[in-house]
């Protein structure tokens, strides 16, 4: 009977020994109040990452014949059909091409220069708010590490005033404190991704851009029918 009551006594003790598992909200908020600048900058990078995101698909969209109509129109002269095609497309190409068929009539360089401009303003609209996710992908690990020793100061400021720590409460008080760490990581690393993502997407856009420039100049200096 003794040996019944001992093994229920021992089967009991390993439950309440028995770690308590907890979800990803409760890992998170166990983080400290550092862990509200790393949700901010979170948030911040998702909707800045899917506002640049539609904003360049939306300008990487044009017709594959855009430059061939367009041809099609100078060499039969009819300049004011060029125009109207390429004020009738909503993308950065289309804006350039509109400029240079303006210039027409005035030196090959000044239309050059002319579209050269737009297209520096098209790249500036595109890069609009990258740079907050390159800032996010920087800070946001600093972040993690600045909770995490601040955590641990505190941490260690309790061993020295108290007796009553144990290594496996040592231990439990060092994983919540390197929570923001791995937080902070995960985002800085994500949001890294996501800036070389649009990044290598804008230079596709500007490789199109240089590309109808250099095939409009060619078309200017072709004989008109």
């Amino acid at each position: 009977m003794e040996l019944f009551f001992l093994q229920i006594d021992s089967s009991a003790v390993t439950q309440a020994a028995a770690p308590k598992a907890q979800n990803l909200w409760e890992v998170l908020v166990s983080g400290g109040v550092i862990m509200i600048p790393l949700a901010i900058l979170f948030v911040g990078a998702v909707y800045f990452f899917f506002e640049r995101l539609i904003a360049i698909n939306r300008a990487s969209k044009i017709d594959d014949n855009f430059m061939r109509i367009i041809r099609d129109h100078i060499i039969t002269g009819n300049v004011t059909a060029a125009r109207s095609f390429s004020k009738n497309n909503d993308n950065p190409v289309a804006r350039i091409i509109d400029k240079g068929i303006q210039r027409i009539g005035k030196p090959i360089d000044a239309i050059e220069k002319s579209m050269d401009n737009v297209g520096a303003l098209e790249l500036y609209k595109l890069e609009k708010n990258l740079s907050i996710i390159s800032i996010v992908a920087r800070i946001a690990p600093l972040f993690g590490f600045l909770g995490t020793i601040i955590g641990m100061l505190a941490l260690f400021k309790g061993i020295a005033a108290s007796t009553e720590y144990t290594p496996n409460t040592i231990a439990d008080g060092i994983y919540i404190k390197m929570i923001t760490s791995a937080t902070g990581l995960i985002i800085g690393i994500l949001a890294y991704i996501g800036h070389s993502y649009l990044a290598a997407q804008i230079n596709r856009i500007e490789n199109k851009m240089e590309i109808a420039s250099a095939d409009f100049v060619d078309i200017l200096q072709e004989p008109t029918k």
